[in-house]
């Protein structure tokens, strides 16, 4: 458990308008099993809670990796018809639908876990598929991919603001104002993001590069704990200036 401490950069504390709470995951890649059980802690809490508007957040990353992709994105959606969501673009979800779209990308999406996502949807893709093969691969994803699916993937968004908060996959282009960030580094940026000490015109909260435990700073908070490797998918609450990460 990990909570937010003011440091010397910030006097204070980044805010959510009053009578917001947000729950936020990163980074599930195909972990439907733990996305579940968060969902259990997080109706766990909304049951004693009073007077709130809560807001999912999710980072993105929900695919590749893991074992279950497909059902990551069915309960996701099915979340989606009940509460109210937010669903960000990861890096390897705009690399599903390039590889949808061009299928000479396959090798690159294979070394992405792409080999994962495919097996989910009910494929059995060879050890090194051809080139045909990789093709005949990808037509077979598309065909199985639900209609619904193929639009909730096809809908996600780059970022998400609410009060002091800058909600992302994987951070912004230090030097750049938030809302002239390009999609590349909301999605792809690590080291010149990761080693900025300096403040952000919002508080930023991202995944994208696995961390321990939670990694709260005073400019950024980094809630990917490598769910398909460590087993541990993390839960970031937020409500008015507290931060709580489990």
């Amino acid at each position: 458990m990990v909570r937010w401490s003011k440091s010397k950069q910030r006097t204070k504390r980044p805010s959510l308008p009053e009578g917001i709470r947000v729950y936020a995951m990163t980074d599930i890649h195909g972990c439907a099993d733990q996305l579940e059980r968060m969902f259990t802690v997080i109706d766990r809490d909304l049951s004693t809670a009073n007077s709130i508007r809560p807001i999912h957040v999710f980072l993105g990353d929900y695919i590749d990796r893991g074992p279950a992709s497909r059902e990551t994105i069915e309960l996701l959606a099915r979340r989606s018809q009940h509460h109210e969501t937010i669903f960000l673009k990861g890096n390897h979800e705009a690399f599903l639908l390039e590889v949808l779209n061009d299928p000479s990308q396959f090798s690159n999406w294979k070394q992405f876990g792409g080999i994962q996502t495919l097996i989910s949807y009910g494929l059995r893709p060879p050890l090194n598929p051809d080139a045909k093969q990789q093709l005949e691969l990808i037509e077979e994803l598309r065909a199985k991919i639900p209609a619904y699916q193929l639009a909730f993937l096809n809908a996600l968004r780059a970022r998400f603001v609410c009060g002091d908060f800058f909600f992302v996959h994987a951070g912004v282009r230090p030097g750049v104002a938030l809302a002239q960030q390009q999609e590349q580094d909301l999605l792809w940026i690590r080291e010149e993001f990761l080693v900025h000490e300096k403040n952000f015109e919002k508080y930023i909260v991202h995944g994208h590069t696995p961390v321990q435990t939670p990694d709260i700073r005073s400019n950024r908070a980094n809630i990917d704990t490598g769910a398909y490797a460590t087993g541990n998918l993390t839960l970031l609450t937020i409500q008015g200036d507290s931060m709580l990460a489990i």
